[in-house]
């Protein structure tokens, strides 16, 4: 006879209540979903759930983590344009409509409550794998002398989900490969660039081999 599902502890406790509150996201949406329809739907009670997330914001962004999270070894091609091409596009393949309703919603919950607001803070102070992905990306240009060595700040390594989301939450649309391509052409490799001049005596030894492509 299999194991009540309520016996379940730690990690895979955890996964379920996760899986279970993308569920509800997906199937009700961001408004409708409830923190006793996800502890009914992972078979456990509503405090084991608030005991892990003090609020729906908190566990659906939790959800969300789980579900798409963004990979902290991003892929090397060799060259640093097209390196960030493959992260922003990782980025861009996230934010989909259901994205946008969820944001909507923990930003709305954010402006009622503080506890909400201290969630968002605490992430967009925190290093995240985007973070780490973007780092290791700028050090492998670093060590392949298309960059001098540049320090990112942890704002300028958030850019390119802000980015990617300003565009799919303004526009309503998935992004678009050329949209990607303006995004790094137009404003990360520059933003990068003007970051290594600045912390670069002398531009002696770099090699700019990354360039814009059309297309």
């Amino acid at each position: 006879m299999p194991e009540p599902r309520s016996r379940r502890r730690g990690a895979e406790l955890e996964a379920a209540i996760l899986d279970a509150a993308w569920a509800e996201l997906t199937e009700v949406g961001y408004a409708r979903l409830t923190m006793e329809a996800v502890a009914a739907r992972a078979g456990t009670s509503k405090p084991v759930v608030y005991r892990r997330w003090p609020s729906r914001a908190a566990l659906v962004l939790a959800a969300w983590g789980h579900r798409v999270p963004v990979s902290s070894t991003p892929a090397d091609t060799g060259d640093l344009r097209e390196d960030l091409v493959a992260l922003f596009t990782l980025v861009a393949r996230r934010a989909d409509s259901m994205m946008n309703e969820m944001i909507a919603g923990v930003m709305g919950e954010a402006f009622r409550h503080p506890e909400v607001a201290e969630i968002l803070r605490d992430r967009l102070t925190s290093k995240s794998p985007l973070s780490g992905a973007v780092e290791q990306i700028v050090a492998r240009a670093v060590a392949r002398g298309e960059l001098p060595e540049v320090e990112i700040p942890h704002r300028v390594a958030r850019v390119p989900l802000d980015l990617v989301r300003n565009e799919s939450t303004m526009c309503g649309v998935p992004v678009a490969d050329d949209t990607i391509a303006e995004l790094v052409d137009d404003i990360y490799l520059p933003l990068l660039r003007g970051l290594a001049c600045r912390g670069s005596s002398s531009g002696r030894g770099v090699r700019p081999r990354s360039r814009r492509r059309s297309g």
